[in-house]
């Protein structure tokens, strides 16, 4: 039945085209009172949100490019990068990762396999030019999954007159001998703007400055310093176009990722020394290796009355994720399946999305906003392996938030939110683990018990969030926000029903179809201070969850041959707290000193310790020289050595990293050429990411990397 969701939305879509072009108030004010300009490092906060919301424009993201979005996001005071090795990395805000941080574009949520460390985002890099970043509770607007934060991209304005413009970007590292390039060609005609781009990426294995690498107390070498089979390629495609005429406006955008990269063989499975020898290629891919194919298709509907506006997001999207292994069984019994028989996993998530919401603007005083949105997603597995069972979810909400500005200084903005959800979570039985127990010689209680790697799993959730704030502009250049909010987060199906050893974690996963909902109450308090020539930026954080969903070492040791302990995901009680600030100035009329730091304390209090994942303390200081169109910066980025660790992780000593660059804006036959070059980890500091997917056994983070970026943007008018 619900197969036939999308024909019905589609149909909608045409005959009731009703869609607001700013799809709530928080990013109306957001897209009309912020801009980054190219001569500052920082982003531009939107005073007039009782959130704290920052945004990234092109210049910024340009700034920062390293072909991956999420590392560009870490300058971003509270955004940190789980990276999973040299090419891709997931987000983190304020502490909280995973299903806790929604991704939208172009209005629909991201949704992919995210609840694992070692799955990355699949977005274009290339293809990204507005980035607003939402700190703390967004369920009231975005739903369960946006607990943490949200993370939204979204295209920028059409070009003013008519026009047929492009852009060339090429890139390169040393690091991992990448190369990467990017073509986008646009037109602008009237009521129409299109625009298509390709993008594409190949990497080699990138390089550490470490010999050897230490993982379950065996010595590993790394040869030549390069890690064996981490290299891989992408290659993106995307069309958006939109169209506007009177009150009507409307988008579609359609994109395919494609993602192809390889596992560490000495961190997948157990190790063996003689799978990471030098094979003498370092751009070949071999087992292990996973494959990522994102499609996604959305629409934006809107239509505008006198003081209504009313706005519809649709999208659909198909995530096929596969992991690729040669084929090796724990149990004698088991034999290669006939069809991909060294396919180990495969998850295909199929994802419909609705979202319809009506702003109303019946005064200068006053604005309301009202919305629902619902999702379907359906989730099928293959492969000779076992981690996650096929399941369907389906979630709906409704929300109303209401804005109060009673004088241009003082802003107060409160709302409301119900969703209810469903998940239905398939048995799975497992009849070689079944054998390889009786032949081990266990009873038959136990066998029963675990030969069900998946029982059935049928359950309804529903609860209520919340969020009420001000802004207040006290006297000129000084503004003060603060927030408090309800938020709660359902179950995913890996946290109900996971059960196997999941390599990009290295153990025992297990789910518990019995947990409940996550809940917790969320405090942000900001004081802003911006003039010419000088700002300052200084926020508080205080969250508390009353049963936050972690996994827990049980002390239960797994039947699953060489698996180890089970870890389980298991309900706390749990604080997250942090501060961050940061501050920029100039002088001298060419320099800018800018500082950045950020600190997240987390606690889990049922077991007194801190939670896992906790990202350690940093800070940069940067100095950059601005000239017309060139400038030079200099940096120096710190990061605290991180004792507070929850059980099975480990500490991570601290390291400061001295990073270099500069861009230049080259006139050329009649083209603007902007060249950006860096260089980052300049004395090849040997140092960890405590969230890397790769910490765990033991592997550096990547070392000095020469980076060079060149971008040329072309025009042409059109009558």
């Amino acid at each position: 039945m619900h197969t036939r969701i999308l024909p019905v939305m589609l149909l909608f879509v045409f005959v009731l085209p009703v869609a607001g072009q700013q799809a709530d108030s928080i990013r109306t004010v957001t897209l009309e009172s912020v801009t980054v300009t190219a001569d500052s490092y920082k982003k531009a906060s939107n005073r007039n949100s009782v959130l704290s919301v920052e945004v990234a424009e092109k210049d910024f993201l340009t700034e920062h490019f390293t072909g991956n979005l999420i590392q560009a996001l870490e300058y971003i005071p509270g955004v940190r990068s789980m990276d999973i090795g040299s090419g891709f990395s997931k987000p983190m805000i304020r502490g909280m990762g995973f299903n806790r941080i929604a991704v939208t574009e172009n209005g629909i949520k991201q949704e992919g396999q995210q609840w694992g460390s070692d799955h990355g985002l699949e977005i274009d890099a290339f293809n990204i030019e507005r980035v607003t970043v939402r700190k703390g509770p967004s369920s009231l607007l975005y739903g369960s999954d946006a607990m943490g934060g949200v993370i939204e991209i979204t295209s920028p304005p059409a070009p003013a007159g008519n026009q047929f413009f492009g852009e060339v970007s090429l890139l390169g590292k040393t690091v991992n001998n990448s190369l990467g390039a990017s073509l986008m060609l646009g037109i602008k005609k009237d009521n129409w703007y299109t625009k298509v781009r390709y993008s594409e990426q190949h990497f080699g294995d990138y390089r550490i400055p470490a010999d050897t690498i230490v993982y379950l107390t065996q010595r590993i070498p790394v040869y030549g310093r390069r890690l064996k089979n981490t290299a891989g390629w992408e290659r993106n495609v995307s069309l958006y176009t939109e169209y506007r005429k009177g009150k009507y406006y409307s988008n579609y955008a359609i994109s395919n990722a494609y993602q192809k990269t390889g596992f560490f063989p000495g961190a997948h499975g157990i190790p063996d020394i003689s799978r990471v020898q030098d094979d003498g290629d370092h751009r070949n891919v071999e087992f292990p290796y996973s494959k990522v194919n994102h499609l996604k298709v959305t629409t934006r509907q809107q239509y505008s009355w006198h003081n209504l506006i009313g706005s519809w997001d649709l999208g659909y999207q198909n995530n096929h994720r596969e992991e690729w292994s040669k084929f090796h069984t724990h149990y004698g019994t088991q034999s290669p399946p006939e069809h991909n028989p060294d396919e180990e996993l495969d998850f295909a998530l199929n994802t419909f999305s609705s979202s319809m919401k009506l702003r109303f603007i019946p005064s200068t005083t006053w604005e309301h906003t009202a919305g629902w949105d619902m999702q379907f997603q359906q989730n099928r597995i293959a492969g000779y392996s076992f981690l996650l069972p096929r399941y369907d979810r389906f979630t709906t909400g409704f929300f109303a938030l209401s804005t109060w500005r009673p004088s241009p200084q003082l802003s107060v903005s409160g709302g409301l939110r119900y969703d209810l959800g469903s998940v239905d979570i398939s048995a799975y039985t497992d009849p070689y683990l079944e054998t390889y127990l009786q032949g081990m010689g266990y009873d038959d209680e136990l066998i029963q018990q675990y030969k069900w790697r998946s029982y059935p799993v049928d359950r309804d959730f529903g609860d209520f969030s919340g969020s009420l704030g001000i802004s207040w502009n006290p006297a000129g250049a000084h503004w003060v926000k603060a927030n408090i909010g309800h938020s709660f987060r359902l179950p995913g199906a890996n946290e109900l029903a996971a059960n196997g050893v999941h390599h990009g974690t290295f153990r025992h996963e297990q789910g518990d179809p019995s947990l409940s909902s996550e809940r917790g109450w969320q405090l942000d308090a900001s004081y802003i201070y911006d003039t010419k020539g000088f700002s300052l930026s200084a926020t508080t954080f205080f969250s508390w969850f009353n049963n936050y969903i972690y996994l827990k070492p049980t002390g239960e040791w797994s039947v699953l041959p060489h698996a180890g302990q089970i870890y389980r995901y298991t309900g706390a009680e749990a604080i997250f707290a942090g501060a961050e600030l940061s501050f920029d100035v100039d002088f001298l009329n060419h320099f800018n000193y800018a500082f950045m730091g950020e600190y997240v304390y987390t606690h889990n209090q049922d077991e007194s310790t801190p939670l896992a994942f906790s990202p350690p303390a940093s800070m940069r200081n940067t100095l950059t020289w601005k000239g017309k169109k060139s400038q030079v910066f200099a940096e120096l980025q710190s990061i605290a050595k991180q004792t507070r660790v929850a059980k099975n992780e480990s500490v991570t000593d601290g390291a400061n990293l001295v990073n270099l660059g500069g861009s230049l804006n080259l006139p050329l036959g009649g083209l603007n050429v902007d060249i950006t070059l860096s260089l980052r980890n300049l004395f090849d500091t040997k140092y960890y990411n405590h969230l890397s997917f790769y910490r765990k056994v033991e592997i550096p983070e990547p070392g000095r990397n020469i980076q060079l970026l060149i971008k040329i943007p072309f025009n042409t008018p059109l009558k």
